[in-house]
């Protein structure tokens, strides 16, 4: 049942990029590195025929065509070393187009719908199976398959070889011809067998090595991403013990991955030898009847070695194999768990009204918990709604719930139509970059308006000193302070005018006369905004119009706010 999964994770990955809209170009250049592999291997076979025609004349002393015969090696060997180089190069062509697409599709459908948001808790490291898996299954899969067709190819040219090299051998009075062919599948279905006995455990391992390596990354980049609550805490003990779990799990599971590769190189490496000797030791006795010469025994002995190698496709690759397996089971699942995420949406119902409009709104925790029960609540344009209540009591939850992102909530909600909505966290998000994208997000940097305008702004949010470095990358969430960056979310404000501003403590960085500042001035460049704002300040009231009080059992009070 696992190996029927693990094929049909691997179908699922593999048919995107080649039913896409770029299938005509990826099947025509798959098909010329293909072709070329092909090519190379009735070159191997022109070769293995120049064996038994050079042994021969050295046996036989033959010094006027031993030159003749190193042109023409020369001249095979020229032409197999441009195909083979050319070959590879149009592979990874090939694989950074396969690779290209696939990131694109899977970053779309990280991103879509908020995907990314509600996948949270679901996958580990999704950067990683996006920036790493995917290049490896690419790899992995392109080599494997091209490996394996050309293997395929030259089992059937070979085989042909060795069964007419081969004769016939009498056992137990029965005749029977192609021995050696007959051999090399024994031989090989065989190794292929113990191979997979030996080598089955390094699945789990590959799969469990990439999830500690990303588990250890990530938990430095957290520090680094946190790098001043972490100095200020006098963190580094707590960190470092930490890093040493997170590390010894990356050790441990390494040294038994070593051990298990091990134990899987001394099968494949006394394989390999031991198939060296194997067909020298068959074909002696016609060698030594003088039945062939010994231009014929190095033919065989080449053409058993390329057959056994066909063969043997499955045994050499076994390792690979494993990785990519590993691989496939990290991206499935990435994959499986983002259709699961796109099938959680909110209950909540949409409409149109004149106004902001709550009908019946019930908001709970994924564990079933009520936090809110039939909010009913009609909200004036340019009014504003200040929304307290005890610390964890739904207030957040609220705000997740009218922005469409929380899903365990059911009732409507009424907005008018073609309305601008914007919604401000606690911790403004600063992406990397300049200054201006950090300012203009989620805008690009092409639609980005006039310096004038951008500077007039900074300005008035008293961020002055900021006016000149529109135009600096940086990383701007670790430079400005949190005050500074809730004044920067306020300049977003401003630029973008929305119709509706939901803040979720977006001044709680601020001291209370910035505070005050910051709601006067969306009040002033803004007059036809409307608030709803979360927070827990006693200034909070004077600043808006009506108060929703929740008790975080269900219940809330509404009442009105002198301004």
């Amino acid at each position: 049942m696992e190996t029927k999964k693990l094929f049909r994770g691997f179908w699922l990955l593999f048919k995107g990029y080649w039913s896409s809209e770029y299938k005509w170009k990826a099947r025509g250049l798959l098909a010329i590195v293909i072709l070329m592999n092909f090519a190379m291997v009735y070159l191997l076979v022109q070769l293995n025929e120049w064996y038994n025609t050079f042994y021969n004349a050295l046996q036989n002393y033959e010094a006027e065509n031993f030159w003749p015969l190193i042109g023409q090696f020369s001249a095979i060997a020229f032409v197999y070393i441009m195909i083979a180089v050319y070959a590879v190069y149009l592979r990874q062509m090939l694989q950074i187009k396969w690779r290209t697409w696939m990131t694109n599709n899977y970053l779309n459908e990280w991103m879509n719908g908020q995907t990314y948001y509600r996948l949270q808790d679901a996958t580990d490291n999704p950067d990683q199976r996006i920036s790493e898996d995917i290049g490896q299954f690419v790899n992995l899969s392109l080599g494997l398959l091209i490996g394996f067709l050309r293997q395929l190819t030259t089992l059937a040219a070979f085989g042909v070889v060795l069964w007419n090299l081969s004769g016939s051998i009498t056992i137990a009075g029965l005749i029977i011809p192609g021995y050696m062919f007959w051999f090399s599948f024994v031989y090989s279905g065989l190794g292929t067998f113990f191979a997979h006995k030996v080598g089955r455990k390094l699945i789990g391992l590959n799969f469990d090595q990439q999830k500690y390596e990303a588990d250890f990354r990530f938990s430095m980049m957290r520090v680094r991403e946190n790098s001043e609550s972490i100095a200020f805490y006098r963190g580094e003990s707590a960190e470092l013990e930490g890093f040493n779990l997170k590390f010894s799990n990356v050790i441990k599971n390494y040294w038994q991955l070593m051990k298990k590769t091990k134990h899987l190189n001394f099968y494949v490496n006394g394989y390999a030898q031991l198939a060296v000797i194997v067909p020298l030791i068959m074909a002696a006795p016609r060698y030594f009847s003088k039945e062939i010469q010994l231009g014929g025994l190095m033919q065989i002995s080449s053409a058993f070695g390329r057959v056994q190698d066909a063969l043997s496709f499955f045994v050499d690759s076994y390792d690979t194999l494993a990785n990519l397996a590993a691989v496939i089971n990290r991206l499935a699942g990435f994959t499986e768990h983002m259709d699961e995420a796109k099938k959680i949406q909110s209950k909540v119902t949409t409409a149109t009204a004149p106004e902001l409009k709550i009908s019946e709104l019930n908001v709970s925790l994924p564990t079933g918990r009520e936090l809110l029960k039939k909010l009913s609540l009609q909200l004036q344009n340019s009014k504003s709604l200040l929304v307290t209540g005890l610390s964890g009591c739904g207030k957040s939850t609220l705000l997740r719930t009218l922005a469409g992102i929380w899903a365990h909530a059911t009732g409507e909600i009424a907005l008018p139509e073609n309305s601008r909505v914007m919604f401000l966290p606690q911790k403004p998000y600063l992406p990397l970059g300049t200054l201006r994208r950090a300012l203009i997000y989620p805008f690009a940097e092409k639609d980005s308006p006039p310096d004038e305008k951008l500077k007039k702004i900074l300005q008035t949010v008293e961020l002055p000193a900021l006016t000149e470095k529109l135009d600096v990358a940086d990383d701007w969430s670790r430079i400005l302070s949190l005050g500074e960056q809730q004044r920067l979310a306020f300049a977003r404000v401003l630029l973008s005018e929305p119709d509706y501003i939901f803040l979720d403590e977006a001044t709680s960085a601020l001291d209370e006369p910035r505070e005050i500042e910051m709601y006067k001035l969306l009040r002033e460049k803004l007059p036809k905004v409307t608030v709803v704002s979360v927070g827990h300040r006693s200034t909070l009231f004077k600043l808006h119009d009506v108060e929703l009080n929740l008790d975080g059992a269900g219940n809330y009070k509404i009442r009105e706010l002198s301004v």
